[in-house]
């Protein structure tokens, strides 16, 4: 049977300033901003790592209290990607590690709490590196 939800097409979110938040993204992550936004080839992305999609207790602390949301963003290597922000002035929150992947955490120019992961290498037996 079809019509059946097969990942995330997108995450859109608000700001009272979308042109200084679009240009945020694009000085810090490098991200080509457009108007209507950017978009990430699925090709980037190896056949092993998921895309995630979880709701959380509206009591949870993992983001910001007057958050409803978080964005997760993929890197394909963390440490230079801490680094470079870093360098820009932007503060890590947190970072940690787990079977899971490396984990890194900072806030926006808007204040929302985005949560950077490199997902785990995985080995050519399957195992994880």
């Amino acid at each position: 049977m079809s019509g059946k939800i097969i990942g995330l097409g997108g995450v859109f979110i608000k700001s009272k300033d979308k042109a200084k938040l679009n240009q945020w993204y694009q000085d810090i992550f490098d991200v080509t901003m457009e108007d209507w936004g950017t978009t990430f080839q699925i090709s980037q992305i190896n056949n092993e790592d998921a895309q995630v999609f979880a709701v959380f207790p509206d009591s949870s602390k993992y983001f910001n209290e007057d958050q409803s949301y978080m964005i997760n963003w993929m890197v394909d290597d963390l440490e230079p990607q801490k680094e470079k922000l870093k360098s820009k002035n932007i503060q890590i929150l947190g970072s940690q590690s787990s079977e899971f992947g490396k984990f890194s955490w900072i806030n926006d120019l808007d204040g929302n709490k985005l949560e950077l992961w490199e997902p785990p290498k995985i080995k050519t037996n399957n195992t994880i590196m």
